[in-house]
Parts: C-alpha cells; sequence; structure tokens
C-alpha cells in the first residue's frame, strides 16, 4: 500500500510511505527557495516524476482548507496521480506531530507530550470556529490506536458555550473521556510568543526569544502562568493582516527589534520569563502524567519541542524518565506523521508490513547531481588548516537534513576556540548578535566536557547541556553567556573523520556548528543553491564531501 500525504500550512512538506516505509520525502522551500512555503506543488511534481508506482492514497493536513483551496488541490492531485484526495477525520494536527515522534522513537510504549502554537480547531455544528487545542498528551503502544490523555483548548470567537457544556461537546466529539482543562486567551506557545512579538520577530520565530532568555534575569514574584495555564490577565491578542499575534497587555507599544547590548535588559527578562514559566509547566505535566500512569518513557513534539533548554531541563530534573525528542518537531513533520497515522488506519493497526523509519535525519529527497566545474581537490587535511587560519567552512555533504538543524551535511563550521566566534559566524550569517551557536564533538569525548545526566550521545542536536569548566578553555566560542552549549555527537561519517583530525591537531574534539543557510533563507539543497550562497556572503570556502572539491574565497 502506498500512501501520499502532504501538508498545506507553513513549513509544508509531502511524504510518501509505501508499505510502511518511507520511499519519498521533501520540504517545499528546499526547492521553491521560499522560507517556510505553504503551497507544496513543487514537492508533489517532483514525487510524480519519480514514477515510484501506483498511488493508493493521497492525505491531506489542514484544518482551515476551504471548499476552494480543496477543490485545486484535488484537481492537482487527480491529474497528478490520477486519485481523489481523501480527508481523513483522524488527522488531528497534535495526534500527526505525536505519531511521528513515537514511530521514530522505537519505543514500544511512551506518552508523547505536544505543545503548539495552534492545533486543529474545534468547529460548533453549525461550522463556526470555537475553540483551538494549544497542548495534549496521548499513551501509544505499537500496533495499537493512540489514546488521548490530556488536552488544553483555548476559546475563539465568542464561544458561547460555558465551560461544563464545552468539555460535554469536547467529549462527543472525541467518544471517549480524556482531561481537559480550557484557557480563555493564549496556549504555553502563544504565551511564549508574546516575548517574540515585543522583539519585533515573526510568530514563528521563537528560537529567537529561546537564545535571549539566556541574558535575562527571572523575577518569580511576576509568574506569567496560574494552574499550569497562562495568566488572562497578563496576554492579549492583537489582529494583524498576517493573522493573530500574541503580545504581554499594555506592551505593544514597547516593541522594539534593534534593541542593543546596551539596552537588551528589559527585553531579555521578558524572554526568560516565558522561558522559565512555560519550561515549569511543561514539567509539572510530565510529572503528574508519568507517575498517574506509571509510564517512563515520553516523546516531545509539536514546535515547542524544538525549545532545546525547555529538553535540557527535562532531562536534568527527570533524569529517571527515558525522553526522545522528535528532531523534526515543528510542522515539517506533520507529513510523515499523516502518512504513518494513515497507514496504520488504514490497515487497523496490523499490517503485514509495520511502520520502519530510516532511523537518521538524513532521508530527505536529493538527486545527485553532476560534479561542479569549480574548485579544487582537497583533502580533511587542508580543511583543518583553513579551519586553524580563522575561516568559515560550509560542508555539503549528500542528503540534506530533514528537519531545521544543522547536522553536519549541510552545516558551516568554525574553530570554536575563537572566543569571537560567535560574533564572526553572526556576521557571515547575517543573524542578530544574540544568537548562540552549536557545536559537534565526537562522541566519545562528550561526556568530558558537558554535564550529560548520563546520556551517552545526543545525535539530533534537540538538547542545550550545561558546560563543564573545560569548556570555557578549550571552546568559548560555542558557550552560551549562561554556561551552556546546543551540542551534537557524531560517531562515524566525514564529519567524524574530520573532528578526529582536528582533534589530533589541537586537541579539542569539537568545532562549531551553524546551517548552511543565511539568515531568512531556506536551508540549502543543491550544489547550485550552495555556490549562490557562497558567493552572496562572507563565507570563506565550501567544501562538497562526494567529490573532495573545495571552492574558496580568492582561488
Amino acid at each position: 500500500m502506498r500512501i501520499v500525504a502532504f501538508t498545506c500550512k507553513h513549513d509544508s512538506s509531502v511524504c510518501c510511505i509505501n508499505n510502511g516505509v518511507i520511499e519519498f520525502f521533501c520540504k517545499e522551500e528546499r526547492l521553491s527557495r521560499t522560507k517556510r512555503d505553504s503551497i507544496p506543488f513543487l514537492s508533489l511534481e517532483l514525487l510524480k516524476s519519480l514514477n515510484l508506482g501506483k498511488i493508493d492514497y493521497v492525505l491531506y493536513h489542514e484544518q482551515n482548507f476551504g471548499n476552494t483551496e480543496f477543490k485545486v488541490f484535488n484537481t492537482f492531485i487527480r491529474k497528478h496521480f490520477n486519485v481523489n484526495i481523501d480527508n481523513y477525520s483522524y488527522l488531528n494536527h497534535h495526534i500527526l506531530h505525536a505519531t511521528l515522534a513515537f514511530y521514530n522513537s522505537g519505543s514500544e510504549e511512551s506518552l508523547a507530550y505536544v505543545a503548539d502554537r495552534q492545533g486543529s480547531l474545534v468547529f460548533d455544528r453549525y461550522g463556526s470556529a470555537i475553540a483551538v487545542e494549544t497542548e495534549s498528551i496521548f499513551y501509544f503502544k505499537k500496533n495499537q490506536p493512540p489514546k488521548i490523555i490530556y488536552k488544553n483548548f483555548v476559546l475563539i470567537n465568542e464561544c458561547k458555550l460555558n465551560l461544563k457544556e464545552f468539555k460535554d461537546y469536547i467529549y462527543n466529539i472525541y467518544d471517549c473521556i480524556f482531561d481537559i482543562t480550557v484557557g480563555n486567551t493564549v496556549g504555553l506557545v502563544a504565551a511564549y510568543e508574546a516575548a517574540t512579538s515585543l522583539i519585533g520577530q515573526h510568530a514563528l520565530e521563537n528560537g529567537k526569544t529561546m537564545g535571549l532568555s539566556s541574558y535575562g534575569r527571572y523575577d518569580s514574584n511576576t509568574a506569567l502562568f496560574k494552574n499550569n495555564l497562562p495568566d488572562s490577565n497578563a496576554f492579549e491578542w492583537e489582529i494583524t493582516k498576517y493573522g493573530r499575534r500574541s503580545h504581554f497587555k499594555d506592551h505593544v507599544d514597547l516593541v522594539n527589534k534593534d534593541f542593543n547590548k546596551n539596552n537588551y535588559h528589559y527585553y531579555a527578562n521578558k524572554a526568560k520569563q516565558v522561558q522559565v514559566d512555560t519550561q515549569n509547566t511543561v514539567l509539572n505535566f510530565i510529572l503528574h502524567y508519568t507517575k498517574k500512569l506509571n509510564i517512563d518513557t515520553v516523546c516531545i513534539s509539536g514546535g515547542y519541542g524544538l525549545n532545546i533548554v525547555n529538553n535540557g531541563n527535562l532531562i536534568k530534573q527527570l533524569s529517571h524518565i527515558n525522553f526522545f525528542f522528535e528532531p523534526v518537531s515543528d510542522d515539517t513533520g506533520i507529513s510523515i506523521g499523516a502518512a504513518i497515522a494513515g497507514y496504520n488506519e488504514l490497515t487497523n493497526y496490523a499490517a503485514e508490513h509495520p511502520v520502519r523509519l530510516p532511523g537518521d535525519n538524513f532521508f530527505h529527497y536529493y538527486k545527485e547531481e553532476s560534479d561542479i566545474s569549480v574548485g579544487f581537490s582537497s583533502t580533511i587535511d587542508e580543511l583543518c588548516e583553513l579551519l586553524l587560519q580563522q575561516k568559515s567552512i560550509a560542508i555539503f555533504d549528500g542528503n540534506p537534513e530533514v528537519g531545521p538543524r544543522a547536522l553536519g551535511h549541510r552545516s558551516i563550521i568554525f574553530d570554536p576556540r575563537n572566543k569571537d566566534a560567535k560574533d564572526i559566524i553572526n556576521r557571515v550569517k547575517k543573524r542578530e548578535w544574540y544568537r548562540p551557536f552549536a557545536g559537534i564533538i565526537l562522541e566519545e569525548e562528550f561526556q568530558k566536557y558537558f554535564h550529560t545526566y548520563g546520556l551517552t550521545k545526543s545525535e539530533h542536536m534537540t538538547i542545550n547541556f550545561e558546560c563543564k569548566e573545560n569548556m570555557q578553555e578549550m571552546a568559548p566560542g560555542i558557550v552560551h553567556v549562561d554556561n551552556t552549549c546546543r551540542i551534537q555527537t557524531v560517531s562515524d561519517g566525514f564529519m567524524y573523520n574530520l573532528l578526529k583530525r582536528f582533534f589530533e591537531l589541537t586537541g579539542c574534539p569539537m568545532v562549531m556548528n551553524t546551517s548552511f543557510n543565511l539568515a531568512g533563507e531556506a536551508l540549502v539543497q543543491t550544489k547550485q543553491d550552495a555556490i549562490n550562497t557562497f558567493i552572496s556572503s562572507e563565507l570563506d570556502g565550501v567544501f562538497f564531501v562526494q567529490e573532495k572539491k573545495l571552492i574558496l574565497k580568492g582561488k
């Protein structure tokens, strides 16, 4: 059985599963070069051109898919795949995040916690949206349908139901009983977004707020949450031509995108406030439900799953829990979750061929290209010599990463021993001054430099670790202002071999790592994308791993 699933929202993507195995995945922005592209026509056309075989089902996920949009896409799907779109009711937004995380984790059973800015809408009997899901907890067991354990909803559009009526209505929709809370203003991620709005950034750029939060101070007397829900007195919505934006009440006039190293404190303190209050809330929920259900495995997904500070706090506070932090937690992964959910549902969870995911983060579509005509042959030794000369080098290695984090296949690397490394690479990337960078380290050296709380590896760069004292001396360029670092461990492949040689030459087993793109641009997909980014930036060089070719400024 071959199933295609696609999404029509920000970070749209297309996934094809055949008998439980992913045989195609593509994120639209990698082809269109439009950041967070929402219309996956190019990815669908690419899939069709591959002639993989008969498509049995095409599923979509978009809760706001109107009749006009449906007709356009259904015509497109019928033309290209000779099948109609199927709109299955089980394609609930949060369940798709959770499904991907669970099956990617390899667990036999697990809780799955999902926190999103906005999940699926709840409609009344007349078709009007009255609420939206914002946080969910599910119970998963292999070869069984997932169970809803908890959901939080936020009421919208002047819902006229009282709390009891709303809960009764929800129970009727889902045909099951589970724990429900209802907030009347914002959910957890939208509360976090209020600080992002304050610094003049797009609602989907909460990662910038996370980086800034490390510069702030937390005031426990001004907590923004009550009973694990955002305090309605602290937040409000602003309606703009681009949609709803959450704000701190009475703070809209203080929005400032251009704060600097002299006047950042107010903004950093607000960022710190949302960081601490949200991560404490997540901690409370996970602690409560793992005890209640006597389970010690938890998968984290949804947009908040990319909050590495929260993830680091969880492994520190709950060392007895086995956590899996989904590396494709943003909406990029929704099409994969939809394809898995559809396959399981259509085979009644008893497929002859069960779901099997690739096990790494490099299954994004990439067609091997012809050799580049520029550049010259180079070696790992020569790359290390360039790093010693404080040169910034981009790495282009086979298939690109599926998720938003660069893991060595589309990365820019730099010498982390340089205390000014962050400022240097922020200029190359054209990013804000306060944003930190990650590192890649030899797996066998990981525990020597970080407090890992029992972990022996961190392959997907989803966790922020506290640095040991020797990090400030060894690699000050990747130690954040709060003495932490987001780190990826490697145990094989090109990046491992490069690190081994760099370690032999310097005694430092790690390099600085950031994604191969410039601020506001999609991750590099093709060799031409790599060359274009090289030309339009201050990057010193790009190394193409398969060709062993290097292009270098001035040569």
